[in-house]
């Protein structure tokens, strides 16, 4: 027979823990990003001779975007061909006469040594040639201009941005604990504003550590899709399904007491109140996963949370 329970007992309203389907779900912010992006530079100061720049073009691997004045260096480039001219000629007499000893072999190098000094000083000239052509590195769509021709630039001129835009990345951060569940390959989904589809997108890599002042690991996901309304810089809601758990045990969020870095509940326990603390798992609006300190059956106490403690006598609150 049930011991009465004193008149004083606390009235609770209680919860038999059970198994429930629960999808692990996260919903996360994330910023979209092109596949590539850098600013354009010139490699040294001049003045701009030509600007093949076009608001918001897109352009090829290579293609010319500016050209700098570079009448000086054509000049010294014409006077070196002429005196490696001149030395080769020189050089091929020298090799003659070094055949029938009518110099020496010390002469014939100092010929030689002249011939290669000055295809040395030409590669020096065309590569600063090389440095006033403002080429594309990859690819992609212009930015906006910020110069104009006949303009003097120098390597801290930022002359428009390119991105590689045709495939689009997108940068999100989850919180530690899902930290191993982010493999390669992993398909999540987002949605922009302004628009009502979703978009679908497979995780490539991620950092290569737990950021230690927010505890959540950046990730970032390469685009499976194109659409006008995906464009780099806009915010997305990453939306990320982790798997099922038909075993989980959920309860209400309301019954869980923090305590410093602990959590602790109450359960019913012949008409007293017993403390257990207890691990956490997903969060949703209304409950939370219990991952340790109770098993099924076990009779959660749901209310009056402020007025429990460890021993108490409590009873089941009559249903109004």
């Amino acid at each position: 027979m049930t011991a009465p329970v004193p008149a004083k007992a606390l009235p609770v309203q209680i919860l038999i823990a059970a198994p429930s389907v629960l999808s692990t779900d996260i919903e996360v912010p994330g910023t979209l990003m092109a596949n590539e992006s850098t600013e354009i530079h010139p490699e040294v100061s001049g003045r701009m001779v030509e600007l093949h720049i076009q608001d918001g073009g897109r352009v090829a691997q290579g293609a010319l975007l500016a050209k700098l004045y570079d009448g000086d260096l054509q000049a010294q480039m014409r006077k070196l061909e002429v005196q490696l001219k001149i030395a080769e000629q020189t050089e091929k007499r020298q090799a003659e006469l070094l055949q029938i000893q009518g110099i020496s072999q010390q002469e014939y190098d100092l010929s030689l040594l002249q011939v290669l000094n000055l295809k040395a000083d030409m590669d020096i000239i065309k590569e600063s040639i090389r440095k006033t052509e403002i080429r594309a590195p990859f690819a992609g769509k212009l930015g906006l201009k910020n110069v104009s021709p006949g303009a003097y630039i120098t390597p801290t001129t930022i002359l428009t941005t390119i991105s590689q835009v045709d495939k689009l990345k997108i940068q999100f951060n989850v919180p530690e604990r899902y930290s191993a569940q982010m493999k390669n390959g992993l398909k999540v989904y987002f949605s922009v504003d302004g628009s009502d589809k979703r978009f679908q997108a497979t995780v490539i890599a991620s950092e290569i550590g737990v950021n230690e002042d927010t505890r959540s690991l950046a990730i970032r996901a390469i685009v499976n899709q194109s659409d006008p309304m995906l464009i780099p810089g806009v915010f997305g809601k990453v939306s990320i399904v982790l798997g099922q758990n038909e075993q989980a045990l959920m309860i209400p969020s309301s019954a869980i007491i923090p305590l410093g870095r602990k959590k602790q509940l109450y359960i019913f326990e012949g008409g007293k109140a017993m403390a257990k603390d207890v691990t956490t798992g997903v969060r949703d609006s209304t409950n939370i996963q219990i991952l340790t300190g109770i098993k099924m059956g076990d009779t959660v106490i749901t209310s009056a949370m402020l007025f429990l403690r460890p021993g108490l006598d409590v009873r089941v609150a009559e249903e109004q």
